[in-house]
């Protein structure tokens, strides 16, 4: 496929994901609590649905991307496992278009949701990642509604992430392994990112490494050669896996932080989303709050 024929597909698939904000999505719905008490529980669980939500606006995603008539026999399929979530596949030979899809709560304390695939495979510039806000329609229940969307190109999500965490020898990001010869379902992409143990010392001389292989923060390269010299202290300094690596929302991605702000200052319901975090689920909770939600909006 050209890319002439990929950037028309991106562009038509980012209008039509466009057009789901302001929508509620018919896939699961929470009942209006029976009680103001009843609503402070609820309030401190309703974001464990979103693992389960993410999943099934996964699913709508696609569905919305298929009512669009596409050329070349083209449709969108869910990959599962697999990356991007979705694909767009067709009779054209080549490389074809994909989309992550990443849903987001606005009223978790972050954006949990992770992206620790390599900058390798996005050098044909084919993958955008697609951020899907949702909150239910009355806040505390009724369905899943999209208030708004974020697309952005994948590559550039994944080069913000290095430039970020890549502080040797504070921190390290290496490449997966070369799988390439292994079938499609045992490729490896992810990057991995690890932590100077300090409390085990010897971090004057890893500075010192550092500085004699040219390694400095933020700046990056997936090449051979480069993650060599990061193997090379890797193997020489002691250093720990970071569990937390790759969040969404700590890479600093300006678009993404951009989105951030607007989310949070966007009116729903008569209050800002901050307001309503602040307010129901932060720490400042409030039962002025959940009382004025209960009492204002009906379970229709």
């Amino acid at each position: 496929m050209k890319n002439k024929e990929i950037e028309d597909i991106l562009a038509v698939a980012n209008k039509q994901l466009g057009s789901l904000t302001g929508k509620s999505l018919d896939l699961i719905e929470v009942s209006k609590a029976k009680s103001v008490e009843y609503g402070a529980e609820l309030a401190k669980v309703i974001s464990k649905l979103s693992p389960l939500l993410g999943n099934l606006i996964e699913y709508s995603t696609i569905d919305a991307l298929n009512k669009v008539g596409w050329h070349h026999n083209g449709r969108w399929i869910r990959q599962d496992p697999g990356f991007p979530d979705a694909q767009f596949s067709s009779d054209q030979e080549g490389i074809k278009p994909g989309i992550e899809i990443k849903a987001w709560f606005p009223f978790s304390t972050e954006m949990t949701a992770r992206f620790r695939d390599s900058q390798k495979i996005f050098r044909n510039n084919h993958i955008e990642v697609a951020i899907i806000v949702w909150v239910p329609e009355k806040i505390l229940w009724g369905k899943p509604r999209i208030i708004d969307s974020l697309i952005v190109r994948a590559s550039t999500v994944a080069k913000a992430r290095d430039d970020h965490y890549f502080d040797p020898p504070n921190y390290l990001v290496l490449e997966p392994e070369d799988t390439s010869e292994r079938t499609a379902n045992l490729r490896q992409t992810n990057t991995n990112g690890y932590v100077y143990q300090r409390d085990k010392g010897r971090f004057e001389e890893a500075v010192a490494e550092a500085h004699k292989l040219g390694l400095y923060k933020g700046k990056y390269s997936s090449t051979p050669f480069f993650q060599d010299k990061i193997r090379v202290l890797f193997n020489k300094f002691p250093y720990r896996l970071d569990t937390n690596y790759a969040k969404i929302d700590r890479i600093e991605h300006p678009e993404i932080e951009n989105f951030k702000e607007k989310i949070n200052s966007t009116y729903y319901l008569g209050k800002t989303i901050r307001e309503w975090t602040k307010g129901l689920f932060g720490k400042e909770a409030s039962y002025d709050v959940l009382t004025y939600l209960f009492n204002s909006f009906d379970s229709d």
